[in-house]
């Protein structure tokens, strides 16, 4: 399964509440980090943010607001290598997710999938559009595609990296990617906790529609609830 969303929109918060109720019942879980295990010529990616576009290094936070300069930047060159880009992290994307499928696993949980980096093009392109579609062609599906929706200014608030006018823009670019491709399922913006529950819920009834998971899931969510 994957997790995608905008920047601080609860990914992180959501995978780890995921993971530990799932261990809870025993479970194997794998997370795979997109940025970390999947994206290639990474150094050269962030080199480009850095010192080209003279953009800040780290993670933001409300305390100490930073203004990344990378998957923002616009510009028919950028567009061109982010079409480069994609196209090899899919390649790799393909590898990485058969990797995980011959391991013993029960869940591997994707931190981001090939569908973040989609959400980075101006999808009221034709040409962007048809690149995405040929992108998909290639990447391996996941079972479940959870989509965080969240207020932007909420999430900007939380993780304070990207203009907030980006952040608008990259959340409607989701939601286009949706109404193209229908790859995601939407979480809306919620309690963490209701979150939580949803995404569990939404996990095993797709995953495990007859199985013993969905009716351990039954019982565990009215004793929580």
């Amino acid at each position: 399964m994957s997790f995608s969303g905008v920047d601080g929109a609860g990914k992180s918060t959501q995978i780890a509440l995921l993971c530990a109720r799932l261990e809870e019942r025993g479970l194997r879980i794998r997370v795979v980090r997109f940025w970390d295990d999947v994206a290639r010529l990474t150094k050269l990616r962030e080199g480009t943010g850095h010192r080209i576009f003279k953009g800040d290094k780290g993670i933001g936070s409300p305390e100490t607001p930073i203004n990344r300069r990378d998957k923002n930047v616009g510009g028919w060159m950028m567009t061109g290598l982010r079409f480069f880009l994609y196209f090899v992290d899919a390649i790799s994307l393909r590898y990485v997710v058969g990797k995980q499928l011959r391991s013993n696993y029960d869940f591997v949980i994707f931190d981001r999938y090939a569908y973040d980096e989609l959400a980075n093009l101006d999808l009221n392109s034709a040409i962007a559009r048809t690149y995405a579609r040929m992108i998909l062609r290639i990447t391996p599906k996941a079972d479940v595609s959870f989509l965080l929706d969240a207020d932007p200014d909420a999430a900007y608030a939380r993780k304070p990296e990207y203009p907030i006018e980006f952040v608008r823009v990259n959340r409607r670019a989701y939601m286009q990617l949706n109404e193209l491709l229908g790859i995601f399922t939407i979480v809306a913006p919620t309690e963490i906790d209701t979150a939580s529950q949803e995404v569990l819920s939404q996990a095993l009834r797709v995953l495990a529609p007859e199985g013993s998971l969905e009716k351990t899931l039954h019982v565990s969510l009215s004793s929580e609830t």
